[in-house]
């Protein structure tokens, strides 16, 4: 089992079923409302975030990129549109969350392109070495197990193949970090509440950054599950990391 904090937070602390397990429930529970609420509680930021997450993969032409933790298809339904690959697998373990990705995707005329498949990062369903590119956004933190996650990345992709993570971090400026922790440990929970019913999954957001190996911590994790030239770009005062890491 993998040795992190992080994988032993849980967004329903007085349930006795598994993170993987919580982790569905939650996402199904505020699938509706999530599209609104990561454009709400972010302020439209997140949308630039994950541009230049996807800038990362450069020009050279993909045939074939995964999206795990795909949630309501975002990074794929951009990834299209920004860098064009010939096709799009997106996997996440919420079919709550799916389903609204598909609608997007089929609004868009993009259903030949872009297929989702439910899937479990510790055992990707998909034999070795048949992507040439991977990118997860805010989906690390929800891997049961990192090292296992980002071990089965490592070995559905081909030799070359980059993987590019967009994570929530946490900021290091003196003045910052109050007004960070303020919005993260009330505001975020309370909106969440309001709009989506569901204020633990909005407590869990908070807690699961807190306790995510960031920084060098998780630079060193990608290094051991077999990546090489590691790196890290911090965005929006550090609230936010993009990771890479090429096989």
């Amino acid at each position: 089992m993998s040795q992190y904090a992080h994988d032993k937070i849980v967004p329903f602390a007085d349930s006795n079923a598994n993170k993987k397990e919580q982790v569905v429930t939650m996402f199904d529970s505020i699938a509706k409302r999530y599209d609104f609420l990561n454009r709400f509680l972010s302020l439209g930021i997140d949308q630039g975030w994950r541009k230049k997450a996807i800038a990362n993969f450069g020009n050279q032409p993909l045939k074939h990129l995964l999206d795990i933790a795909t949630g309501t298809a975002d990074m794929a339904l951009m990834a299209n549109k920004r860098i064009h690959p010939e096709k799009i697998t997106g996997m996440d373990i919420s079919e709550g969350m799916m389903q609204y990705g598909r609608i997007k995707i089929e609004q868009k005329g993009l259903s030949d392109k872009i297929q989702l498949v439910l899937g479990d990062s510790t055992d990707i369903p998909f034999e070795n070495e048949i992507f040439d590119g991977a990118m997860v956004a805010f989906g690390v933190r929800n891997f049961a197990d990192l090292e296992k996650g980002l071990s089965e990345i490592y070995r559905v992709l081909k030799p070359g193949s980059k993987l590019v993570i967009l994570e929530f971090s946490q900021p290091t400026s003196f003045w910052f970090k109050p007004i960070y922790r303020l919005y993260m440990e009330w505001i975020t929970p309370t909106i969440g509440k309001i709009f989506s019913g569901n204020k633990a999954a909005y407590s869990y957001l908070n807690k699961s950054v807190i306790a995510f190996p960031e920084g060098s911590a998780f630079l060193s994790t990608f290094e051991s599950a077999g990546f090489k030239q590691v790196s890290q770009q911090k965005l929006s005062l550090g609230i936010c990391s993009i990771y890479c890491g090429s096989k």
